[in-house]
């Protein structure tokens, strides 16, 4: 419903930016001549909610039996309260590890093993961390049904781990549609437009020209 809004809010407000000739470097390794800082969402009180409209319609089309909704730490916690709130459901969370302290938990949140729990995070790259996250729902007994976010960049990688999880994956924004209206609005040139299309067909092979 939102999702031209938002793509032009990412675009004008800087959160996507650009740097074909130094490029960024992401945790997995991987070099990229695209960086998003999804984080800046929060400060933005329309851009959240019409992300966090569209991700609660996407759930409920895609997810109709969801009973619970879980943010993947940090970044998509918020995201998943304000799509929890739309719902009416309860929320949790999911740590990167088990607490060092306490009762050294890792999720917090209630839910039993009869609860289907859709994640959510907010950027998804190789898909990593989320699947990380997913594990260990599973290993606490709980069934997630699926996995969603707010932006992935949708590479090779991406969506062979997810294949390989055996977890489905329905993002709200792709890297595709992203590329198109960014050439729409002339934000990046004919050069830019290329090497960002390159570097999505192949981005290891992409960033071996910088190492």
């Amino acid at each position: 419903m939102y999702q031209e809004q938002i793509i032009n809010k990412l675009i004008a407000e800087k959160i996507i930016t650009f740097s074909p000739q130094k490029p960024y470097q992401y945790a997995s390794g991987m070099l990229s001549p695209i960086y998003t800082d999804l984080r800046l969402t929060v400060s933005y009180p329309n851009l959240r909610d019409w992300i966090a409209t569209d991700l609660a319609a996407l759930i409920k089309s895609r997810y109709p039996a969801v009973t619970v909704i879980g943010g993947v730490a940090t970044a998509g916690i918020p995201h998943a309260a304000w799509i929890a709130a739309k719902l009416n459901l309860p929320l949790i969370y999911v740590r990167p590890k088990p607490k060092d302290h306490g009762k050294g938990k890792q999720i917090e949140g209630r839910f039993n093993k009869e609860d289907n729990i859709v994640l959510i995070d907010d950027l998804i790259t190789t898909g990593g961390s989320v699947i990380n996250a997913v594990d260990a729902t599973k290993k606490e007994g709980g069934n997630v049904i699926g996995v969603s976010s707010i932006f992935t960049y949708y590479l090779k990688d991406t969506k062979n781990n997810f294949a390989q999880a055996g977890v489905d994956f329905s993002p709200l924004l792709s890297y595709p549609e992203l590329l198109q209206k960014e050439k729409e609005l002339n934000y990046i040139s004919s050069e830019e437009y290329e090497a960002l299309k390159t570097w999505h067909e192949d981005p290891w092979k992409w960033g071996k020209k910088f190492q």
